[in-house]
């Protein structure tokens, strides 16, 4: 097993802020777990009590809406930390966290990182940090659900992907998202999803491998309204 001490991941997070010596503590009481694609991390309501390290793979947080459809509400993707509100605040989840592929994860135990959010206050602020940015993700999505159209959020979302987790070798992007994560993503239903992509494809901004998708014309998707 790993040493927090001795891993890059955590200078792609807050944790990059605390010190050795709380570093080699974590270290000796976090468990490293293999998450399996499609395996719920946590569902809404579940006491989280701690936070997840994330050294490989995606997973998405979701809602469950009233009329049964899934609301993508975020990725988290490698060098994140999942969960970090557990350790703000005594409520359970209100999200479902879901593997996108295949994860490897260190969970680390609320009970032994809250002290050094009271005694370090460069990883508190940066806790803060990454609070703020998730306000300020939430606070777009709003904005874009009621002001841009469905084909400008999906060219938005797949630009997104894109540019934040890569292509493979055949140029593919590298997270496979089902056509309904697509619609969960953007708040739309699962045909209309489909039947922008299918435009998409047509338009020739995008080409499709089995259920794989390749971006033909990036600045074609950029300009999509």
């Amino acid at each position: 097993m790993g040493k927090c001490e001795q891993c890059i991941i955590k200078q792609f997070n807050s944790l990059k802020s605390l010190t050795k010596d709380e570093l080699m503590r974590i270290s000796n009481c976090k468990t490293s777990q293999i998450i399996k694609k499609g395996t719920v991390i946590f569902e809404e309501g579940d006491s989280v009590n701690g936070v997840y390290c994330i050294k490989d793979g995606v997973c998405k947080l979701s809602k469950l809406s009233e009329n049964g459809k899934d609301q993508i509400v975020k990725m988290v993707v490698k060098g994140q930390l999942l969960g970090q509100r557990s350790l703000i605040s005594d409520e359970t989840s209100n999200l479902q966290a879901t593997a996108l592929n295949d994860m490897e994860v260190c969970f680390i135990p609320k009970s032994e990182i809250i002290a050094d959010l009271q005694n370090n206050p460069k990883f508190s602020f940066d806790v803060l940090k990454d609070m703020a940015l998730d306000l300020k993700e939430a606070d777009d999505i709003i904005v874009n659900m009621a002001q841009k159209s469905v084909r400008k959020r999906l060219a938005e979302t797949l630009i997104h992907i894109h540019n934040s987790f890569g292509v493979n070798s055949d140029g593919t992007l590298s997270v496979l998202l089902s056509r309904e994560d697509f619609a969960n993503i953007v708040g739309t239903a699962t045909e209309s999803a489909i039947r922008v992509l299918s435009q998409f494809k047509k338009e020739g901004l995008i080409s499709t491998v089995g259920k794989h998708i390749k971006i033909e014309n990036l600045n074609g998707l950029n300009r999509v309204e």
